[in-house]
């Protein structure tokens, strides 16, 4: 028995694992079973979530005994789980069951993961439903996150989190949050994230000053920007080339092309040449301001200094000739662009289709549509409201009319730049129950009229005696929240005086005054004519009185006609009245 015990005790001491307590092994045994079948059920569970519609029904019943509410679980999901989404959408599915608790470091995953995929809505989602408070290196990353996804007042109170935590971000997240608010037009934002820099103890950089200087141009205070600009090149930096351009878009809004020159200078002292993006905006304010000349010399002098021209900045060039009617320079351009290589796209056609029409070419305009046409272009609203212009401009509007019918054949449909050529266009050769016609199919599809859409209307219905249909469009007009043009008003005085209504023409010139709108010279030469043939020669002269006052001068018909009128009638009246009005307004 001895020899036995001592045999045990030796094989005890030469085997010690086996003196441990047997239920430490089952317990080890457990939690390796629990981590590996916790593995494979996510394995499984992320296919589910991937390729299931609605597995949220179904997923209990599938796993009746499994205990998805465990945290462990929840973090071995996340690991093999590549879409932030679907962990998101599993994460609020898991928390929909009572007893469920999410452990920071799970937070943290679905957070983090959420801010790198960009999904800003998301992740503020996530905050709000779990009261999770990331640290503050995951912050400053959801800050960048928010200003880029247009979310810049809520990127502000992340600002006040750090700040209420002793944290001051780094600089890159300040002019991320900058360039955020700049996108949204938010500038009202910059300046009070701006004040918030100025409370802390970061240090500006030069894309800082960048933003700002953009800022102040975007609210049209041009001035000041060009101020902290040249504060800023005294100490040696220098925005980069996008902030420049800003400036000169500014300057050229003003016609300040000094500033401009000013610029381009100091963009070259400084080592930052003028790109191709700084000269496109030169030629295209010059351009859209008439100056095509100048324009045409930047055009030449970037391609001197070698700079390729692109089709964008060929078509600004071409925009400017037509618009001036230089055709010939225009061309020129035109085939020039295509031995580069730069094939013209629908737009570049459709300026030089209207170019052609605008100097009565309209053959060639119309050659030119056909072209854009065969070489696969698409017709568009824009393309088919050119050639209309062109149908009209020519006196061709029954052709005009029926290629308008056709566009909804072709899958295009009109909008009320169309109507508006359209009805000026039958106005024009007076057919006003066309035009009438047009308003109502307009208004019929539920478009929303403009102004344009009235005002021809308006007046060759005053021209032609009828005035009060006149009368009713005007206040259609404004029943609909349009501002009626000064000279529509000019229009239906005109016509009232034509259908001897002149009381009433009297009324809508005072208005006119009464809004410190300028009568036309027409007007007050039509309103003396009728009130003298009526013999109202108070009234009349008290017109001619307001003619003056408004900065017309005395037309020598107007005068003989007032004179011989009241001559005829009362010698001294035109003796005393008209001699003192024609003194009182320094006539000899």
């Amino acid at each position: 028995m001895a020899r036995t015990q001592s045999s045990i005790l030796n094989f005890l001491r030469q085997n010690p694992r086996s003196n441990q307590n047997p239920n430490a092994h089952i317990r080890n045994l457990t939690v390796e079973t629990k981590e590996r079948d916790f593995i494979e059920v996510a394995k499984e569970v992320c296919r589910i979530t991937r390729m299931k519609p609605r597995w949220e029904q179904t997923l209990l019943s599938d796993y009746p005994s499994f205990d998805f509410k465990d945290p462990l679980f929840l973090r071995e999901y996340l690991k093999h789980q590549t879409n932030i989404l679907l962990s998101l959408r599993f994460f609020f599915w898991v928390s929909s069951h009572s007893g469920f608790s999410a452990d920071p470091l799970s937070c943290n995953v679905i957070f983090d993961g959420l801010v790198q995929a960009k999904a800003s809505s998301a992740a503020k989602q996530f905050l709000d439903y779990t009261g999770f408070s990331p640290d503050p290196v995951s912050l400053e990353c959801y800050i960048r996150c928010l200003s880029e996804g247009g979310l810049v007042e809520e990127a502000l109170d992340v600002f006040s989190k750090l700040k209420e935590i002793g944290v001051c971000p780094l600089i890159s997240t300040w002019n991320s949050a900058l360039s955020g608010c700049l996108k949204v037009g938010r500038t009202d934002l910059v300046w009070k994230l701006y004040e918030k820099m100025m409370e802390s103890t970061v240090t500006l950089d030069v894309e800082t000053v960048g933003t700002l200087i953009q800022a102040f141009c975007n609210e049209n205070e041009v001035s000041k920007g060009y101020e902290l600009l040249r504060k800023t090149l005294k100490e040696g930096l220098a925005p980069d080339n996008v902030t420049f351009n800003k400036l000169i878009s500014g300057f050229g809004k003003e016609n300040q092309y000094a500033k401009v020159s000013e610029l381009l200078h100091a963009m070259i002292a400084k080592n930052h040449p003028p790109d191709i993006y700084t000269y496109q905006e030169v030629i295209h304010r010059l351009c859209k301001k008439r100056k095509v000349l100048e324009g045409s010399r930047v055009f030449k002098d970037l391609k001197d200094r070698g700079y390729a021209p692109d089709r964008v900045m060929y078509t600004t060039m071409i925009h400017g000739f037509c618009r001036r009617g230089w055709l010939g320079e225009a061309r020129k351009l035109w085939f020039e662009m295509i031995q580069k290589g730069y094939r013209p796209n629908e737009y570049t056609y459709n300026i030089m289709i209207h170019g052609f029409s605008k100097i009565g070419y309209f053959e060639e305009a119309m050659k030119l549509y056909k072209e854009m046409c065969d070489k696969g272009y698409r017709d568009t609203t824009v393309s088919c409201n050119t050639v209309i212009t062109v149908l009209c401009s020519n006196g061709r509007t029954g052709e005009a009319y029926k290629f308008f019918e056709e566009m909804p054949q072709k899958g295009i449909v009109p909008d009320v730049i169309t109507y508006n050529i359209l009805i000026r266009g039958f106005c024009k050769e007076g057919k006003i129950l066309e035009s009438t016609n047009l308003l109502n199919q307009l208004l019929a599809q539920g478009l929303q009229p403009s102004s344009a859409s009235y005002t021809p209307l308006i007046e060759k219905l005053s021209q032609e005696g009828g005035v009060q249909e006149a009368v009713q469009l005007w206040n259609d007009m404004q029943s609909r929240g349009l501002e009626p043009r000064v000279f529509t008003h000019d229009y239906i005085i005109r016509g009232l005086c034509n259908e001897g209504s002149v009381a009433d023409g009297m009324k809508w010139l005072s208005v006119m005054l009464e809004n410190k709108f300028k009568p036309e010279e027409q007007t007050f030469k039509k309103m003396i004519e009728c009130l003298t043939q009526r013999c109202m020669f108070d009234d009349s002269l008290f017109v001619l009185d307001l003619m003056f006052r408004t900065g017309y001068e005395l037309k020598e018909e107007i005068f003989n006609s007032l004179v011989k009128t009241l001559c005829q009638s009362n010698p001294n009246f035109v003796e005393t009245c008209l001699g003192e009005i024609l003194e009182r307004n320094g006539c000899s």
